[in-house]
């Protein structure tokens, strides 16, 4: 089915050029130098730009163009729509080479702490795939996205989702050892004295460790609250408080010694670390080569 043309009064890139220059340098000799044109171009496509839209978008004061409340409302979407297009031209130009792009979006701490540094051994078995990974915290609509795949929780998996267990979970409690001294190792309701680390999108991790501990002290759970685990590990070095985390984002830290597990007890998560991707038989072949990587890397550990 054929797309309908583009709206009349929908404006050129050159017209949000135009309109973005002259509203930063107030002057559209000064825009036509940065932009590399004429000025004459460069007012053309401004007045352009205002015959079909019906408005006047910046008026003359002393020699100066100054935007009008309609030109201020379209020049900030204007910015993010160059900015956008800039950044998926670069996006592109980085890949070269024609060969296949492979689009993921991941937890992010996930990604930091176990994909990356695992991901030099893909990139030497597979040279021809490039990886553009992006950060997601909520569940990917494979339908309304650019991603091929996700690397999150099962739970986030949409329903009809082809869902692949890599890395079960399971979260420890650690601290930098100056806060609690490598010769304490204190009990579920001393632990709740210390402020204890809030994860943001998982609120309810610490009640569950406290509930497995058999502890009351549910009612004095309090810390600060970061979004991310790679924040509450940072917070946790920093000396912050006491954080409940994932193992395999904790490992280099316990290995570096910035922080020390504190308790022996160890929370099971309820959800594995999965590779989540489309079903239906129009896989890529980069997608089933990183797939047939992932489940051989985490059957390795």
């Amino acid at each position: 089915m054929n797309k309908p043309p583009r709206p009349s009064y929908t404006p050129s890139i050159q017209e949000l050029r135009a309109l973005v220059f002259c509203a930063e340098t107030g002057s559209a000799s000064r825009a036509a130098e940065m932009l590399n044109l004429t000025q004459s171009a460069v007012s053309r496509s401004i007045r352009a730009l205002e015959d079909r839209l019906g408005v006047r978008l910046f008026r003359r004061v002393r020699q100066r163009l100054i935007l009008s409340d309609a030109g201020r409302a379209l020049v900030r979407d204007s910015r993010q729509i160059l900015d956008r297009l800039e950044n998926s031209a670069r996006m592109v130009m980085a890949f070269g080479g024609g060969g296949d792009v492979l689009r993921l979006a991941a937890l992010p701490t996930f990604a930091a702490t176990w994909l990356i540094p695992r991901l030099p051994d893909f990139a030497r078995q597979h040279p021809e795939v490039s990886i553009d990974l992006t950060a997601a915290l909520a569940p990917v609509d494979f339908d309304d996205s650019p991603f091929d795949a996700a690397l999150q929780r099962a739970e986030l998996a949409r329903p009809g989702s082809r869902v692949t267990p890599l890395v079960d979970e399971t979260l420890i409690v650690v601290a930098s050892p100056g806060l609690i001294p490598p010769e304490l190792t204190p009990g579920a309701d001393a632990l709740a004295r210390y402020p204890l680390i809030q994860q943001a999108t998982r609120p309810g991790l610490w009640s569950d460790w406290f509930a497995l501990a058999g502890s009351d002290a549910l009612d004095r759970l309090r810390g600060p609250r970061f979004q991310h685990f790679d924040m509450v590990i940072a917070a946790a070095q920093a000396g912050l408080g006491i954080a409940l985390l994932p193992d395999i984002f904790a490992a280099a830290a316990l290995r570096a010694g910035t922080l020390r597990q504190i308790s022996p007890l160890r929370l099971p998560g309820r959800w594995p670390y999965c590779l989540i991707r489309p079903q239906g038989s129009g896989e890529s072949r980069a997608l089933a080569a990183f797939a047939e990587w992932l489940e051989h890397r985490a059957t390795a550990l």
